[in-house]
């Protein structure tokens, strides 16, 4: 449905699988979308949004996996394919909008990214140059294709050079390995928690994954120990895809080169990006100066839909700004510090939480997941705390871990609490929701 809008010249705005109706009924709305291709088994969970939208004048109703959907609810995916087959005789302009991406929103609803035709196809050309993918190449797409990442990080390039792609309905760890091993999968891309689950899979030691040449990772730099892991383990090269939705999505590149030298940085721009540290005057920084990390570069999206005030936000001083936090290491290496709201003000200092994450996971090899928030503290305004998940079948000993952290970090650093929970909340995408965790635990000191 995506390569078939951009032929027909129509704009796709995927609808993240996660979203409320009251949600989907805002993309739907604000986007002034007029039709609506659905899976058959989710015809009743769009139905609520769809009634509340009055421009939506074509529902599609597609096969499904799931089991039937509702009779009579719309026109049939088969109906419209013998309606008409020929190739639509449609010029688009280059510039013209190709998607309305949705960013996830945290108080409140997401902001419409507007992704370009040119934007898309030279960052995914990129992307197959800078990875050497070529049409020899056996991809498997387990990722939400409603994600920038899984849909123009992966698959556009994969469609691009020729190569096949394997898709799967989410992911099962057993289904992934015995795709590998079956289908001769040369290149996969998931989550670091993807490959941990993989690793620990109990069928993992007996496979045969001599095909794999590429496994890509995105989110955030792994800790060492799991990269290691994950090298040791699946045998082939790691790379990291670092960007954001605005940028179509890739800004940089972890090479695998990089990966044990540069433990914790995110690399080097991909080829037509251009990346750049800024100080909040709008001054580009030297080599080794911590600042904003901004970016520009024909993959840059066109605005955001309707909101001309984020958008001049977003670009001034001519560059995209991030929000995130970093520095480039004096070798031309990106190192990521921040997102620039996740940088914790306590007592005056300002800390990283990415700083204090890998420290935890150096000190604790029990440690499955951690993440860093700052929750209301009456001496400290924000109380840095951990807030951890143990590897299956281990524990933690909090004092034993503040205790490590303590010879590992400045004294201010250093976690006031650290809380351990069974599991994190995640975004569908899989991405760790640090908001709700800091709600979760905004009373964890009890105004002391």
């Amino acid at each position: 449905v995506y390569y078939a809008c951009a032929k027909l010249g129509v704009v796709c705005v995927p609808i993240n699988l996660g979203w409320r109706p009251k949600e989907v009924a805002y993309v739907l709305d604000h986007s002034r979308s007029r039709g609506i291709v659905v899976e058959a088994q989710l015809v009743a969970a769009m139905a609520e949004a769809v009634g509340e939208v009055d421009a939506v004048a074509d529902v599609i109703v597609a096969p499904g996996t799931g089991g039937p959907g509702e009779p009579g609810a719309g026109t049939a995916f088969d109906d419209v394919l013998a309606d008409d087959t020929a190739e639509p005789e449609v010029v688009v302009d280059d510039r013209a909008p190709l998607s309305y991406l949705y960013t996830s929103g945290t108080t409140s609803f997401p902001k419409g990214v507007v992704g370009t035709h040119l934007g898309v196809y030279l960052e995914s050309t990129s992307a197959a140059l800078d990875s050497g993918w070529t049409a020899d190449d056996r991809f498997v797409a387990m990722m939400p294709l409603f994600h920038t990442a899984q849909l123009n990080a992966f698959c556009t390039p994969a469609v691009l050079v020729g190569a096949t792609i394997h898709v799967h309905r989410g992911f099962d760890p057993e289904r992934f390995l015995t795709a590998i091993e079956t289908e001769r999968i040369t290149q996969v891309f998931g989550l670091p928690m993807m490959y941990r689950a993989a690793l620990e899979h109990p069928s993992f030691a007996g496979r045969d994954l001599s095909s794999l040449e590429r496994a890509v990772y995105a989110m955030a730099p792994m800790p060492e120990a799991q990269i290691k892991a994950c090298l040791d383990g699946f045998g082939c090269d790691f790379a990291l895809l670092f960007g954001q939705t605005e940028m179509s999505p890739i800004t940089t590149l972890f090479r695998p080169e990089h990966q044990l030298s540069h433990v914790g940085a995110v690399g080097t721009p991909l080829t037509g990006v251009q990346v750049a540290i800024m100080d909040g005057e709008g001054r580009l920084l030297p080599r080794g100066e911590q600042g904003e990390i901004v970016y520009r570069g024909p993959s840059t999206m066109q605005g955001y839909l309707r909101d001309p005030d984020a958008t001049a936000t977003a670009f001034a001083h001519g560059w995209f700004h991030s929000g995130d936090v970093g520095r480039f290491g004096e070798d031309g290496v990106l190192w990521f510090a921040d997102r620039s709201k996740d940088v914790i003000k306590t007592g005056g200092e300002n800390v990283a939480s990415i700083e204090v994450e890998r420290a935890v996971y150096d000190a604790e090899p029990n440690v499955a997941e951690v993440v860093v928030v700052g929750l209301p503290h009456e001496r400290w305004s924000e109380a840095i705390t951990a807030v951890v998940v143990p590897k299956p079948g281990a524990s933690i000993d909090t004092a034993a871990l503040t205790a490590a952290l303590k010879e590992r970090l400045d004294g201010y650093k250093v976690p006031k609490a650290v809380i351990v929970v069974d599991e994190l909340p995640r975004t569908s995408t899989g991405k760790i929701r640090k908001n709700v965790v800091r709600d979760e635990h905004a009373d964890h000191y009890g105004g002391r």
